[in-house]
């Protein structure tokens, strides 16, 4: 047996057929063994993996029930029942993924090009889709190999641009380029393939549009490997199809060869860009690489600059895990790492490093453009770490003959003893400390009279030296002035500096230090945690990490004191006491400054270092969730004695606040790390009342902005307004969240209102259910007996902030029980209850048509109300008058909504009077004329239906299509899913089966990310295309996946539906029998009012069904009984019904095997017999 994980998760016999492996769950749990073969997975592990935090009431006996599920599928002895877990009997080459691993890594390896292009297509043809597709909760496992999947590429590309195939590698080069346009390794690929390609001019226009948006985006130049590319390009010598870089090039990905003993085989990828698909570039039958070719060659990087060792895809690695930082190996002779360097004071570090080559490289431009280099983060960032591993890797190669001095500046307490450290760090004077420690350093020295600057300047003036001064932020002023006088003094200095805010020095080149990404992160994590308690791996608790790493911003230092704790706690306990993160890392290292050994006295220096106007705004700035713009953190954190916005950016140069610009492209946003956040929090409830007064004011600025939001919803600015919420969701969520929690009822439903339709649009049902329920349990219901009837209310909830008084107020609170109401719908086996009943019937007696809030939402949802209550005459009614009260008032777009609905409702009960097309016609004209897009998709699929109806089935589709562009354009994915799958119903009836089968099935692959709204009739309509291509068990795995996702056994038109289906796969397999039993159910629960209402053709259809089985299990009564209930079929289909395929290949069916079995007259007869019966009747015959 085989396994395949790259995509959707597969079991393939050895002979190659498919095993079926039907339910999200059970994908999911063959993906949590196969991504460990021949290990024993904890069940513990396992139940968190496939239901992804949330399991059932009893874990271990449905994960058994899994598990017995999964065993009958691969056969028994395919899962091993261990200790404590489970185990897949399998090897690691059994599993695609790491076949793909061992391919990859061998193509890395090998001298040869076109072995290397070959087996690199032959390890990402591998790739059906992403990685671990079927874990509800993938996390950095699937990152990281799709990180390992872009490297493949990457290697694939050079191999092929070695091989002279520039111009067929340039399709996929371009198109990765355009989706990762900052990947410089990848964009240096494409600008070499369109040189090579004799193309210079576009070559030269391609490296401009990257210089272009580095600069636009990152506020930096193009790097070293570029630049050289660059200036070989515009020079005038250079042959006009010049050799490229040997390869491999340093392709940007993870230096270092995957390890197979990582646990589940993940390396450590760290190279940019998303995964993806492409085909390989081809390469010509016995082409031969350009000369110079070889694997992990140091001669040449891309545009031929000198390479650094390691730059190769199987090159090693500078600074990764077990070796000491730096571009040689920790095996290199001390001579080649010196490079010829001369005297200095660096001393070798104790750990490893991990990660940052690229802040090396970078740290290496700008220290070639600039005399000054000042790295800024926040406190543990890693900035003193990283300046030496920096200067040291430019160091190697001559840059200082005079050496790399290190000047500790954290000890000095007085500015004015700057000059004196630096001195004594270069060794230029005799030095002795006075006092105990360090911190109380101060030189005294036995010479006079001159200055300390003056003699540090002396000193200098004739050297070719790196000054690396460290912790600037506390002598800023005095740090900056020696860095100018040096810079000015002496042309040989260079100077790099690290602070937690800019010098302020003329020329100054800054480098922010960012937090470790992700992969390299876990991999510190990984590293010190195996120093602090032998065997650590992360990937024993891949979850844990991954979210102690993410909850600790990525702060070398704080990771450090984390992997600290795993002495006593599992990365779990960690973890979940991360809440308390400032008394849970108190364990730092015993020879460091006592500032960096907890993790609070981190933060502690940053804070003791800011005025009181900067300590204000920090510890305000806590209340925002997701950061803030800044007419935002105006609002909030004001005060009379201060300019908020000079204070914000003071905090953004001292490393205190991240700035960056917003998605929408409305200005910059600024965010507290997690860590200065929780500070900033307890100093904002140590401040006496401000924690209230901020809270009020935070509260108060985000209702006004979706109070202000909900009205451009509908219309013009539907877009922008989308996007300012979505950008804005977590603080509105936030203020919503201290108002429920503070009881404030005014403020709780003026925000539940003004969110409603964005919930609707947005498909944020759960978000819907929640706050609507915490609303309601704050006020009254007015739908409890007695009912008062609603007063007519023009106004708007939301067109007045609260509070609410009167009519108004009530209507307010009737909004929030159909906002709760209507959320229902994603917990079906809550509708039949006595409440519901109630409250349905409270519905019906507070609202009549003809008021004027009942056009608008919320209070136009008692429409379900009364579609749920199951009478047809009223339904009809109140729609009708809906649409014309709407069209009485003004109200054009309400108009639009309704006649939207009418027409849905009509495309199915073409027994009412009423035009469906005309309907949504106009509904369409009106939107369109709003601009609003989430309407004219809605109009576009109410014209598609009521044309799908009549057979149109090409015009629907077009429609359809439309549709999912305007969706699209808004962002709604929801919305654009549901519209996906009514169009691939569409499709099938229109003959594009595969195109069909193509949307429905990668819909129901990825069925977490759309939600459920979708799910059941995309998993319904390719059962069905299943079905009628004879995969019979395919088709039945999609039923029983609806059975098993989806709480439906209460919502009785998708259990009739569910049943009816099954009926008809049976029919299709030759199961007549249990078609029959199954179907009679059906026909007998099929008379439910909301199923009439809906789809009023089903009890015939259903008639149809049993006719097939009767006919087809053969005998003359069954065949008289089958043409009698073909008979009583075209007799109670509703007028205008148009049949669907399978219902047509029903009908000849049963039509052709009863006259065959009774002669032509005795089914005539019979079958005007069955025309003659009742519903009841002839629903008796099955």
């Amino acid at each position: 047996m085989r396994y395949a994980i790259l995509g959707t998760a597969q079991a393939i016999h050895d002979d190659g057929t498919p095993v079926a492996v039907g339910g999200a769950r059970l994908r999911a749990l063959l993906t949590a063994l196969a991504l460990r073969p021949g290990r024993v997975v904890p069940a513990a592990l396992l139940v968190a993996e496939v239901w992804d935090g949330d399991p059932p009431a009893d874990a271990v006996a449905a994960l058994q029930a899994l598990v017995a599920r999964l065993r009958r599928a691969l056969g028994h002895a395919a899962v091993r029942s261990a200790e404590g877990g489970y185990q897949l009997a399998a090897e690691r080459e059994d599993v695609d993924l790491y076949r793909f691993e061992r391919l990859a890594r061998s193509a890395a390896e090998t001298r040869d090009p076109a072995e290397a292009a070959a087996r690199y297509e032959e390890a990402l043809a591998l790739w059906r889709g992403p990685a671990l597709a079927d874990l509800p909760d993938p996390g950095a496992e699937s990152a990281r190999w799709e990180a390992v999947r872009m490297d493949a590429r990457r290697g694939r590309l050079a191999a092929a641009l070695a091989l002279g195939g520039a111009e067929r590698a340039l399709p996929e080069l371009t198109a990765l380029c355009a989706q990762q346009p900052l990947d410089e390794p990848l964009q240096a690929l494409r600008i070499r393939a369109l040189r090579d390609a004799g193309r210079p001019a576009e070559a030269l226009a391609a490296y401009d549009a990257v210089r272009r948006d580095l600069a636009a985006r990152l506020g930096t130049d193009p790097g070293p490997a570029l630049r050289t590319l660059h200036t070989e390009l515009l020079t005038p010598s250079a042959p006009r199809r010049p050799e490229p870089a040997p390869y491999p090039a340093d392709t940007g990905g993870a230096a270092h060869p995957i390890r197979p003993e990582q646990g589940s085989g993940v390396g450590a990828p760290t190279g940019p860009g998303p995964s993806g698909r492409g085909s390989a570039p081809a390469t010509p039958p016995g082409a031969a690489p350009r000369e110079g070719w070889r694997p992990g060659a140091p001669d040449s990087a891309p545009g031929g600059h000198p390479a650094q060792p390691g730059q190769g895809a199987t090159a090693y690695a500078a600074g990764s895990a077990g070796s000491r930082s730096g571009p040689y190996p920790p095996s290199a002779p001390e001579a080649a790492r010196q490079g010829g360097r001369g005297s200095g004071n660096l001393r070798a570090r104790l750990t490893t490093f991990v990660g940052r080559e690229d802040d090396i490289r970078a740290i290496g431009d700008d220290l070639a453009r600039a005399r000054l280099v000042t790295l800024l983060g926040p406190g543990g960032a890693g900035k003193t770490r990283l300046s030496q591993e920096a200067a040291e890797a430019h160091d190697a190669r001559g840059g200082w003959p005079d050496g790399v001095w290190f000047v500790e500046l954290a000890p000095v307490d007085d500015p004015e003893d700057v000059a004196e450290a630096a001195l004594a760090a270069l060794g230029a004077r005799e030095t002795k400390l006075r006092g105990a420690a360090a911190e109380e350093l101060r030189a005294l020295t036995d010479r006079t009279g001159d200055a300390p600057l003056d003699r540090l300047a002396e000193h200098c003036a004739r050297q070719r030296l790196l000054l690396l001064l460290d912790n600037c932020e506390h002598v800023i002023g005095a740090a900056a002035e020696l860095a100018e006088e040096l810079l000015a003094r002496c042309p040989g200095v260079q100077i790099l500096a690290t602070s937690r805010e800019p010098l302020g020095v003329p020329g100054e080149s800054l480098r922010p230090v960012e937090p470790l990404p992700d992969p390299v992160a876990l991999r510190l994590l990984g590293d010190r945690g195996a120093a602090a308690r032998p065997g650590f791996r992360t990937d024993d608790d891949p979850a844990a990490a991954a979210e102690i790493c993410r909850r600790l911003d990525g702060l070398p230092l704080a990771i450090e004191l984390a992997a600290a704790r795993l002495r006593l706690l599992t990365p779990r306990q960690i973890a979940d006491r991360l809440d308390d993160r400032f008394r849970l890392l108190t364990s730092g290292a015993r020879t460091v400054l006592p500032r960096q050994q907890t993790l609070r006295a981190v933060v502690d220096w940053s804070w003791d270092l800011l005025d009181v106007p900067e300590r204000t705004v920090l510890r305000r700035l806590s209340v925002f969730a997701g950061g803030c713009d800044l007419a935002a953190a105006e609002d909030v954190c004001a005060d009379p004695s201060y300019d908020t916005a000079d204070v914000l950016g003071s905090l953004v140069d001292k490393s205190l606040v991240v700035a960056a610009p917003g998605r929408d492209g409305s200005g910059m946003r600024y965010r507290l790390l997690e860590t200065v956040a929780e500070y900033a929090a307890e100093r904002l409830a140590a401040a006496e009342g401000d924690r209230e007064h901020t809270e009020r004011r935070h509260l108060v600025h985000y209702r006004e902005l979706a109070r202000a939001n909900e009205p451009l919803l509908r219309g013009h600015g539907q877009r922008a307004a989308t996007e300012r919420l979505v950008t804005e969701y977590e603080n509105i969520r936030t203020a919503l969240r201290r108002a429920v929690a503070a009881r404030d009822a005014g403020e709780v439903l003026c925000l539940v209102h003004s969110l409603g339709w964005y919930w609707h649009m947005h498909d944020l049902a759960t978000e819907s259910r929640h706050w609507s329920e915490a609303a309601a349990a704050l006020g009254p219901n007015p739908f409890a007996a007695p009912t008062v009837p609603a007063e007519p209310v023009h106004e708007r909830i939301v067109d007045t902030p609260p509070p609410y008084t009167g009519e108004l107020l009530t209507e307010a609170w009737r909004g929030i029980q159909l906002i709760r109401l209507a959320a229902r719908d994603q917990n079906s086996d809550t509708w039949d209850t006595p409440e519901v009943r109630t409250q349905i019937d409270g519905v019906l007696a507070a609202y009549r048509p003809g008021l004027p809030q009942t056009c608008r939402s919320p209070s136009s949802l008692w429409i379900y109300a009364v579609m749920i209550a199951g009478d047809p005459g009223m339904l009809q009614r109140v729609v009708d008058e809906t649409v014309e009260t709407a069209r009485a008032f003004g109200f054009r777009w309400e108009l639009a909504s309704a006649l939207q609905l009418r027409a849905n409702i009509l495309a199915n009960r073409a027994d009412w009077a009423g035009d469906a097309a005309r309907d949504a016609e106009e509904s369409l004209a009106l939107f369109r004329e709003l601009g609003d897009d989430w309407g004219c998709a809605e109009a576009l699929s109410a014209r598609a239906e009521s044309r799908e109806k009549r057979g149109m089935y090409a015009l629907a589709a077009e429609d359809f299509r439309a549709a999912i562009e305007h969706a699209e354009r808004l962002g709604a994915n929801a919305q654009v899913t549901v519209l996906r799958v009514r169009m691939a119903g569409t499709l099938v009836e229109n003959g594009e089966a595969e195109e069909a089968e193509a949307i429905l099935t990668e819909i129901t692959a990825r069925w977490q990310g759309y939600g459920n709204e979708a799910m059941p009739a995309a998993r319904m309509f390719l059962a069905g295309l299943l079905g009628r291509t004879g995969r019979i068990s395919e088709a039945r795995a999609q039923i029983e996946a609806l059975r098993e996702d989806f709480a439906l056994g209460a919502y009785a038109v998708f259990d009739v539906f569910l049943l009816a289906t099954t009926a008809w796969l049976d029919n299709q397999e030759g199961e007549y029998e249990e078609a029959l039993v199954r179907i009679r159910e059906a026909t007998n629960r099929v008379r439910d009012p909301l199923v009439m209402m809906v789809a009023p053709q089903l009890p015939a259809v259903y008639l149809l069904t049993g006719a097939v089985s009767l006919v087809s299990l053969g005998g003359p009564r069954r065949a008289y009984d089958a043409a009698r209930l073909f008979g009583a079929y075209r007799t109670h289909l509703p007028p205008g019904h148009f049949p669907i395929t399978t219902e047509r290949e029903d009908a000849a069916r049963v039509e052709e095997l009863a006259r065959a079995a009774l002669g032509g007259a005795a089914f005539e007869k019979a079958y005007a017999e069955g025309g003659g019966l009742t519903m009841e009747e002839a629903t008796a015959l099955i």
